[in-house]
This record gives C-alpha cells, sequence and structure tokens, in this order.
C-alpha cells in the first residue's frame, strides 16, 4: 500500500471524510476516540506525515514566535552575548514545550515602526523583545494596537505594555548593602546607565547607599555592555581614579567579569583588595576565577512566565506585568 500524500488520499483509505482526519490529527475534537486512534494509527502505519506548513497557511499560524533583541544603547552587543544566549536557550525551551520555534534577531533601531514591521511580516505569531534598551516610547506605542507581545524588562508607572523582568531597584539596593555588609566603604557602579533596567539597578544602588548615609561617596562610571569593550572602559575608568573602590557594582554579569579582568591587569586582587558583584545569575558566573557573587534575575522562572503570558495574549486573553523577586547569590568574588 502507497503511502498517502494528502489528507484527501488518507481519509479514502480510511474510509472518512478529509475534515474528520483533518480534526483527528489536530486534536481539534468532534471526532470519537476511537476514530481517532483508528485514523492515527493507519496514518503511522503508513508513514503518513502532514503538510504543517499548508496547514499554517491556511490558519494564518506560522507556529513561530519571534525574539527581538534592540541595541539602541548599545550597538556594540552581539547576539553572542551570554545573557542573550542564556535567556534565548530558556525561551527556546519554554516554547518547545508548546509547540513553537524561536526566531531570532538583533535590532539596531533605526524609526519608530521596527517592532511593527516585524510583527506584521507574517512570520510570527507573537513577539517576545528582551530589553527596553531606550526604545521605551516605542515599545509602548506598538503595544497599543499590537497585542501578543511580551517585553523582558523593568517597569515604569502607568505603562501599558506587558513586561516580565526582576525588580532592579530592589536588585540595585540588595548588591550596593551586600557590599556594605562585606565592608567596603569606597563603592562604584560600572556599567550602562541608559534604559529601564539599567537606570534602575544604579536608582537601586544610590538609594541604598543614601540609607546607609553615604549617597554622597558613589562613583559613576558608565561603561559598555560588550565584553571587550566593557574591559577597555574598566581599564581606563578605573585607571584613571585618584582613589581605587573597594567595592564595585556591575550592572551585568559580563560587566562583572570584565571588570575583574580589568582589575587583574592593574595588579589588584579580588575580592581581597577589592570586591565585585554582578547582576544577572548567569550560568557563566559559576565558572570564572573567581566565582562570581551576583544578583540573580531568576531568568529560566522568567522565561517561562513570558511565554505563558504571550501564549494567553496570542490567545485574545488580558494580561497583566510581572515583577519577579530577585535573590543574591554568594560566591568568591565578595
Amino acid at each position: 500500500m502507497n503511502s498517502p500524500t494528502n489528507i484527501k488520499q488518507l481519509a479514502e483509505m480510511a474510509g472518512v471524510s478529509a475534515g474528520t482526519v483533518s480534526r483527528a490529527l489536530s486534536g481539534s475534537g468532534r471526532v470519537s476516540p476511537k476514530t481517532r486512534e483508528r485514523i492515527i494509527t493507519l496514518a503511522q502505519k503508513l508513514g503518513y506525515q502532514p503538510n504543517l506548513l499548508a496547514r499554517n497557511m491556511r490558519m494564518r499560524k506560522t507556529s513561530t514566535v519571534g525574539m527581538l533583541v534592540p541595541l539602541g544603547h548599545d550597538d556594540l552587543q552581539h547576539l553572542s552575548d551570554p545573557f542573550f544566549n542564556t535567556m534565548s536557550g530558556y525561551l527556546a525551551d519554554a516554547l518547545a514545550d508548546h509547540g513553537y520555534d524561536l526566531l531570532l534577531s538583533r535590532v539596531i533601531p533605526s524609526d519608530g515602526r521596527w517592532i511593527e514591521n516585524y510583527a506584521r511580516s507574517g512570520r510570527v505569531d507573537g513577539v517576545l523583545i528582551i530589553g527596553q534598551s531606550n526604545q521605551l516610547a516605542v515599545i509602548e506605542a506598538t503595544s497599543l494596537g499590537y497585542h501578543p507581545m511580551v517585553v523582558w524588562g523593568g517597569q515604569v508607572p502607568g505603562q501599558h505594555h506587558c513586561s516580565v523582568g526582576s525588580d532592579n531597584r530592589a536588585g540595585g539596593m540588595m548588591a550596593a548593602r551586600h557590599l556594605i555588609e562585606q565592608g567596603c566603604r569606597r563603592i562604584a557602579y560600572l556599567g550602562p546607565v541608559e534604559g529601564p533596567e539599567f537606570g534602575a539597578r544604579l536608582d537601586g544602588v544610590q538609594q541604598a547607599l543614601a540609607i546607609a548615609g553615604r549617597g554622597e561617596e558613589l562613583q559613576i562610571m558608565p561603561s559598555h555592555c560588550e565584553p571587550a569593550a566593557a574591559y577597555d572602559d574598566a581599564l581606563g575608568l578605573l585607571r584613571a581614579l585618584p582613589v581605587m573602590p573597594d567595592g564595585i557594582v556591575a550592572a551585568s554579569d559580563v560587566t562583572a567579569i570584565s571588570v575583574i579582568r580589568a582589575l587583574g591587569t592593574l595588579g589588584l586582587r579580588v575580592p581581597d583588595q577589592v570586591k565585585v558583584i554582578g547582576y544577572d545569575g548567569l550560568p557563566l558566573g559559576e565558572l570564572v576565577t573567581p566565582p562570581l557573587t551576583t544578583i540573580d534575575q531568576q531568568l529560566r522562572h522568567g522565561a517561562r512566565v513570558m511565554v505563558d503570558l504571550l501564549l494567553k495574549r496570542m490567545a485574545g486573553e488580558p494580561t497583566g506585568s510581572v515583577l519577579i523577586d530577585p535573590q543574591l547569590i554568594r560566591r568568591e568574588s565578595t
């Protein structure tokens, strides 16, 4: 018996209508369990593979979700960055559990329609945006007319778009308090300062120092995110300081690793002479020397929350934003 090449041929072999075969294979209901089992068994026996692409085109469904990474704040960053690698892996795993593929794109925003143009391209059923960068206004405007979109990032008062992310202000406070508790007297912040996420982390650091009565002591050192650029920035900024800090809050784990490398170049030991804490909770932090103390954003959990919310929004359901409590992971860099 030849293998059928379409639903009509399989239906003729099974003695049922093509619609019955379609419903049986898609699990969409209105087929008795006995008939569904008979059709599935026959399809497996004959090696029939439904044309999912054609079916999706008829349904205007791609079974694909787009992940957009806007880099308006730092066009030196790449998708090879450990943070994006980690987050995309977690998102791909969560989407695969629901039968979706992940389409990954890096965007250097050039106008206010970059999300809309991508979302309306027909390539994806929904969009996940990783980081608000300096594109908060564009994200807000797009969310008013495009529903199946969830953003990883900070929250701002009155926002319309749906976001998932760690409480960056609380995380910044946690990082600074930890350094104070470790006896640090001269604390610096090194990393990006632009955008809701980084700005909130810096605000948290400043707030913790103000509560401790040391708000005027913070040394703020803006830098890039990309590892090589962050290393060059850290080396130049630290070398130019008249007095070296004894504690550094890095804006991300990748930045923290670059800071540790720069301190080594300057002949300074971590944590003996300078203590360093990162932010993200990347698995990479456990593998560097010394292992990195960090503020854990709970990225795996966050990725699953993002996917769950996006699927609800793709189904037309309303959702709110979710704020995740960060956690301190203490290792040997502090």
